[in-house]
């Protein structure tokens, strides 16, 4: 989930739930501007790393502790990430997201669109 600001979502993608997250990272920040591109460990890859290096965005993201060589971190910058998780927290608080009611993965994401827009009118 791309999240902008005070933790709005403005871009989020559906995956199977044994797929992982890092792979569609690239597709949610593309096209989207920004200065920095805040994330947690399991995304930590030099493949994202360029990817936000070549949109002109800081790579706010701690290197995974298996990592030959460690990338610096901006630990103040990196204590926003909160917002992020603030996000997930509001997202969760409609029941049909928590609880994933739809069968479908379209139904799904239409009911996840009508809660991010619920959260940007509040």
């Amino acid at each position: 989930m791309a999240v902008r600001g005070l933790g709005c979502p403005v871009r989020f993608e559906l995956t199977a739930g044994q797929k992982g997250d890092a792979p569609q990272a690239e597709a949610l920040i593309e096209g989207l501007p920004a200065d920095v591109v805040m994330a947690d460990t399991a995304y930590d890859s030099d493949y994202l790393r360029e990817a936000i290096a070549d949109k002109g965005a800081v790579a706010v993201i701690p290197s995974n502790p298996s990592r030959a060589c460690k990338y610096p971190l901006d630990k103040d910058l990196y204590g926003l990430r909160y917002l992020i998780e603030c996000c997930f927290s509001k997202l969760k608080q409609f029941r049909r997201v928590a609880t994933r009611y739809e069968k479908t993965a379209r139904n799904y994401r239409a009911v996840v669109t009508i809660a991010a827009i619920v959260l940007w009118i509040r």
